[in-house]
């Protein structure tokens, strides 16, 4: 962009006069004004410069309705117009740093009319740069659908979803939330070629003195964007009568939608938002941090509305690990949004909703405490020695849950699954246990039993998923024979192990281990298991297969095997035909 220039004040030639004059012309149709204030405008550059008497042509020459609709139609257009704008400026600081005349006479009355007019050229430039900057902050504007914004909080977090957990109208499922708020998400919210034109016009409307217009140009644009990407993110806006009128399964839905909402807007949207303005208004620090705040301040606003009434709802015990997960995402995000927002009205709304989600938690836990001892359990419960009565409450309470998993697991008729969901929500619960206070009540005892548990569930896994594909590959009743009866058995072999690994594949690609170390775990104990005793089968009979059907039979490698296996536990369905058949 052009650097800030001066008009020559001394005689020059015909260059300079050449440039005032383009200045002018520049402004002028630019501005797009009518005809008696732009020949009053023209009186101004007259006045700076007895070269421009002539400058009056210029009004006859220029038709005042062919201005473009957009102010900077090119680089060029817009370095030429910044250009005459800094002249303008110019000439303002002049007459302003400049002795005023005594007001009585002529010379002080051809001042105050200079001003008035210089003042009325500033004030139509700046107009046409808020429309500018209006327009540029909407034209380039990045579009984001859900998709896009999925995809980035899937880098925040995973998302929940059916397999391998309890269904999702059971009061005691669990779901894991993964990855912290201090994964690196970067998502472009403005197209970066459009910043530096927007730096322009905001300098040089701070220097003319009209930064709360350009505040509240730039602010009310991006609070109107950021409403848009949390209404894609499925975040409505609703009073606190209307929150506590939802009904639950759709206010469990809203709930989810909320946790991830606050990930994404504070860890993508708002650090996204952070970062434009800090290219925007540069080291206008207090501009930058006002623009900001407002810019912020709806978005979060919302965000904490739906926190508040879902925190002072009827307390409930479906509701008490969401209601948690909400307080957990937002004591989560809560420091990294004290560092961006300057706004303290903004931060107490934040921290009082902190609390009284808690409150609503520690409310919600004694509701559940009486609606699980109204439950028969078969289970007894935990005691211990030396406790205190709120440890004792917490081992009574996770008792109680613990024997109602194991009833909710027999709602599956697959034994693997049965052990996949215990698994999962088993090592769910000794996650949020071994990471909060409650590890200090329960002790390291209960932790390692509980991870013997889930070490167990996948032991229970891998016999009820795999001992049925296992038999395939013994050896008895095959023998070492080449007679016709033993290739038909060895065939048949091979046919049942692939019917039983393609069955194995399609089901248990849709399941879900949401843990990604438990899910890696658990693939390496498969493939320990099953790729050895596969290469082995193969190896010891492949010679009896040889010829040109053996690929009939003799489907995969092991490798392959071990491929596919990575694919599993990924809450991906996949059909068959992804299976790629391979001949040996």
């Amino acid at each position: 962009m052009a650097a800030t220039t001066t008009t020559d004040g001394g005689g020059g030639g015909g260059g300079g006069e050449d440039r005032v004059l383009a200045t002018a012309q520049q402004i002028l149709k630019s501005l797009n004004t009518p005809k008696d204030v732009r020949e009053d405008m023209l009186l101004i550059f007259s006045s700076f410069d007895n070269r421009l008497s002539n400058i009056t042509d210029i009004v006859h020459r220029d038709d005042p309705h062919s201005a473009s609709s957009l102010l900077l139609d090119s680089a060029d257009d817009a370095a030429d117009y910044f250009s005459a704008v800094d002249d303008v400026i110019h000439w303002m600081e002049q007459l302003n740093l400049a002795p005023p005349p005594p007001p009585s006479s002529s010379a002080g009355n051809r001042h105050r009319i200079e001003m008035d007019r210089t003042e009325n050229a500033i004030q139509l430039a700046m107009t046409r740069l808020e429309d500018e900057l209006r327009h540029l902050l909407v034209r380039n504007t990045v579009p984001l659908d859900a998709e896009s914004l999925h995809g980035s909080i899937r880098r925040v977090s995973l998302s929940f979803t059916d397999g391998g957990t309890v269904d999702e109208n059971l009061e005691s499922r669990f779901h894991e939330r993964g990855a912290s708020l201090g994964d690196d998400i970067s998502v472009d919210l403005l197209r970066a070629d459009a910043v530096a034109e927007l730096r322009e016009i905001a300098d040089r409307m701070v220097r003319s003195g009209y930064e709360k217009e350009c505040l509240q140009v730039y602010s009310s644009v991006r609070r109107d964007v950021l409403d848009e990407y949390l209404s894609i993110l499925g975040v409505e806006k609703l009073s606190i009568e209307e929150v506590q009128r939802v009904e639950w399964k759709s206010l469990d839905e809203k709930m989810k939608k909320w946790i991830q909402a606050v990930k994404i807007s504070v860890r993508v949207l708002l650090t996204g938002e952070k970062r434009i303005c800090d290219s925007v208004f540069g080291e206008l620090d207090e501009i930058r941090e006002i623009c900001f705040n407002e810019t912020a301040k709806g978005c979060v606003m919302q965000l904490l509305n739906f926190g508040e009434a879902v925190a002072i709802c009827k307390r409930s015990p479906e509701k008490l690990f969401r209601i948690l997960d909400m307080y957990e995402a937002l004591k989560d995000a809560l420091p990294e949004l004290e560092n961006m927002i300057t706004d303290g009205f903004v931060i107490d709304e934040a921290n009082g909703v902190l609390k009284m989600l808690g409150e609503a938690v520690k409310g919600t836990f004694a509701e559940f405490e009486n609606c699980l001892r109204n439950e028969s359990s078969k289970k007894p419960v935990i005691t211990g020695d030396n406790i205190s009565p709120l440890g004792c409450r917490m081992v009574l309470l996770i008792s109680e849950l613990e024997s109602n998993l194991e009833e909710k697991s027999k709602l599956y008729e697959d034994s693997a699954l049965q052990c996949i969901f215990l698994m999962n929500n088993i090592h769910y619960l000794v996650r949020k246990v071994k990471y909060s206070d409650l590890q200090n009540v329960l002790g390291d005892d209960w932790v390692r039993k509980r991870r013997g548990q889930v070490r167990q569930y996948a032991t229970g896994y891998l016999r009820a998923s795999w001992t049925k594909a296992l038999s395939c590959l013994k050896d008895e009743g095959i023998g070492g024979s080449s007679n016709n009866a033993s290739k038909m058995a060895l065939k048949e072999r091979f046919k049942n192990f692939n019917a039983c690994f393609e069955e194995i594949y399609r089901i248990q690609t849709a399941w879900k281990v949401p843990d990604p170390q438990l899910r890696e775990e658990l693939r390496i104990s498969i493939s320990e298991k099953v790729i050895p005793a596969y290469r082995s089968f193969v190896g010891r009979f492949r010679s009896q297969l040889e010829g040109r059907h053996a690929g009939k039979y003799i489907k995969y490698t092991p490798e392959d095997l071990e491929a596919y296996l990575s694919d599993l536990f990924e809450g991906s369905p996949a059909v068959l035909h992804h299976i790629r058949r391979k001949s040996q």
